[in-house]
């Protein structure tokens, strides 16, 4: 194990080029990908090596609720541990649990105020809410199968009574495009991921930008003019205050509007899903790809070598 088993905490920092060029430089639908896989795999990795470090460096501890095979001075000998290191990874620990389960609780909750909010409305894929607030999510089914659909449209008669016929139609196909990626499952992943680990925040906020820049291109190539689009992301964002359910995909979230209209007024993005290696992006994103496999196998391995030894020390 050694030091190794402490890589996995600061890997992180070799994603965080990547964060910004793949937003730039990929495909909206491919720099989401790739950067929510990314930090999924280095929090897991992250969360592992502070449990192996608890249980390393408090296994020596006196009144420690671990089997007393543990801290034979053979298994000190062969796994080497830093008390101090295992007394600050239990709270580190704990912070990672407790934020990551108010994070994962805070998004069934918006769901479920969400669905309250439209009980009794007929269930259609659109379902237009009589509000002076303008606002528009997608809200993602809790159940799974072809017949059971993919979830609805939320959007308020003032974001509707904003937009004219063509600016709808994009906001819709922005809605649908939410829907249909599934982006709530991206940005709830990268959410936890920055609970585990802040040095995994840039890669949020990149993916949450990616998402919506994601789904600004599939609204742009349903209604077949890119301007339409930037205008209604444009016009969206200006009379649209507060989101009323934080933590939904929505048309006018909250973030780089102006980078998204930008976007929407250039070229369409390339559909390459991985940029030329000799290129910043490239480069970049091989680096995060090298730090993510380092951190996996260091994971792997501090954990197969703690197994190992302290399945030995331990009698059956």
């Amino acid at each position: 194990m050694g030091v190794f088993v402490f890589l996995p905490l600061v890997l992180p920092l070799t994603a965080w080029p990547v964060a910004r060029l793949a937003e730039q430089h990929l495909h909206p639908r491919s720099a989401t990908r790739l950067l929510a896989g990314v930090a999924a795999v280095l929090a897991v990795c992250s969360t592992v090596c502070l449990g192996l470090i608890m249980v390393v460096g408090t296994a020596q501890l006196p009144g420690n609720p671990l089997p007393d095979g543990w801290s034979d001075p053979e298994v000190r000998a062969a796994v080497p541990y830093d008390e101090v290191a295992g007394k600050a990874a239990i709270p580190a620990l704990g912070a990672v649990a407790v934020a990551g389960g108010r994070t994962a609780w805070r998004h069934v909750r918006v769901r479920r105020r969400a669905a309250r909010a439209l009980a009794g409305l007929p269930g259609s894929r659109v379902a237009v809410l009589p509000d002076t607030a303008a606002y528009a999510y997608a809200l993602p089914s809790r159940r799974h199968g072809r017949s059971r659909g993919r979830g609805r449209i939320v959007v308020s008669t003032a974001m509707l009574d904003r937009l004219d016929s063509r600016e709808r139609r994009a906001l819709f196909a922005h809605e649908r495009a939410h829907l249909a990626g599934h982006h709530h499952r991206y940005l709830l992943a990268v959410q936890l991921a920055a609970r585990a680990n802040p040095f995994l925040r840039p890669l949020r906020t990149a993916t949450e930008f990616c998402t919506e820049r994601w789904a600004d291109e599939e609204a742009a190539r349903a209604v077949g003019d890119r301007r339409v689009t930037a205008r209604a992301v444009g016009k969206a964002a200006l009379v649209t205050g507060r989101a009323p359910l934080a933590g939904l995909a929505s048309f006018a979230a909250p973030g780089p509007v102006p980078r998204r209209v930008a976007a929407l007024l250039g070229p369409v993005p390339p559909a390459r899903s991985l940029p030329p290696a000799l290129t910043p992006a490239g480069l970049a994103t091989l680096v995060a790809a090298a730090g993510t496999l380092a951190s996996a196998l260091s994971s792997v391995n501090a954990t197969v070598a703690l197994f190992l030894v302290l399945q030995a020390a331990t009698p059956l």
